[in-house]
């Protein structure tokens, strides 16, 4: 049997899928969607869907129904009703102020485009911009700093913001983290040591949202009763800001397996950004769900 969270009351394991209706799924959704749900049959647990889609802009009908579609293709079951973020913001409000509440909060009045400008500049001179895990250039706190007066006059005026976690802040409150790591082959479990510092000082909630995909997951996670979070390798790095934010609002930790990718042909990672072939252009050209359900236990197998 797989090993449960301590902090977590007794009873069945909680598996979840949590896709983003911005784009069409691929054979990478497909895989992460069965290990869930296999996994949760095998422990006889609950497999749950859950829609992330606090991106407005980018979220669309056709994609949702899509979802649906596909998973059913694969022979999937989950239980109703489905978590929408859309329609929860109040939850991640309340998350927010208790985080203000804190003190472990900043607003950050920069543009993406200033502080591409500021990066472009400096390594234009020859200066090497240090980069989070996923690549992107890390935030130089600028608005960190900043007078009060002056945060508090720009917030009255209605400045466009986002808050940003003060990573140090918050860890000179909570100290040094662990998130545990589980086998889901053996149901041995391993502590893995929590390195937050290396994303600097991340956007908890976007600009006009009370929220962002870091600190929505986390809640959802405590409200849904998530037990046993799988979710891609690409994410693993992700975990570090998540335990920290479980620790500041006193939420029940998950066990984490991130399970490996699907490449491409060019050993690429799948990506809807990156225009990889959807999981429905691979139906059309005649891939059968079971030899999917077969790559996937194959990685359970590893």
């Amino acid at each position: 049997m797989l090993p449960f969270p301590t902090d977590h009351p007794q009873g069945p394991p909680v598996f979840r899928f949590a896709p983003s209706p911005n784009g069409p799924l691929h054979r990478g959704h497909a895989l992460s969607a069965i290990l869930n749900a296999e996994l949760a049959r095998r422990h006889g647990g609950r497999f749950l869907l859950r829609i992330e889609d606090i991106d407005a802009e980018r979220s669309r009908k056709e994609h949702l129904a899509a979802i649906d579609d596909a998973l059913r293709w694969l022979g999937l079951v989950w239980e109703q009703p489905v978590r929408q973020q859309s329609q929860h913001m109040d939850d991640y409000a309340r998350a927010l102020d208790e985080l203000k509440r804190k003190d472990v909060l900043y607003p950050c009045f920069c543009t993406r485009g200033a502080l591409a400008a500021k990066v472009a500049a400096a390594e234009a001179r020859g200066v090497e911009w240090l980069r989070d895990p996923d690549g992107a250039p890390l935030y130089d706190g600028a608005c960190r700093d900043l007078p009060s007066m002056e945060r508090e006059a720009r917030l009255a005026i209605g400045e466009a913001h986002q808050w940003r976690l003060n990573m140090r802040k918050a860890l000179a409150l909570i100290g040094p983290l662990v998130w545990r790591r589980f086998n889901p082959q053996t149901g041995a479990t391993m502590d893995v040591v929590a390195n937050p510092l290396r994303w600097a000082d991340p956007v908890i909630a976007r600009k006009g949202l009370p929220t962002s995909y870091h600190l929505s997951v986390v809640v959802d996670d405590a409200l849904q009763g998530v037990t046993h979070v799988v979710r891609g390798s690409d994410l693993e790095a992700a975990t570090d800001i998540h335990v920290v934010l479980q620790k500041l609002l006193a939420l029940p930790q998950p066990l984490y397996w991130h399970h490996p990718l699907v490449m491409d042909g060019e050993g690429h990672k799948l990506a809807k950004s990156k225009g990889s072939q959807s999981l429905q252009d691979e139906r059309a050209a005649g891939i059968a769900a079971h030899s999917l359900q077969a790559e996937a236990f194959l990685l359970l197998a590893q």
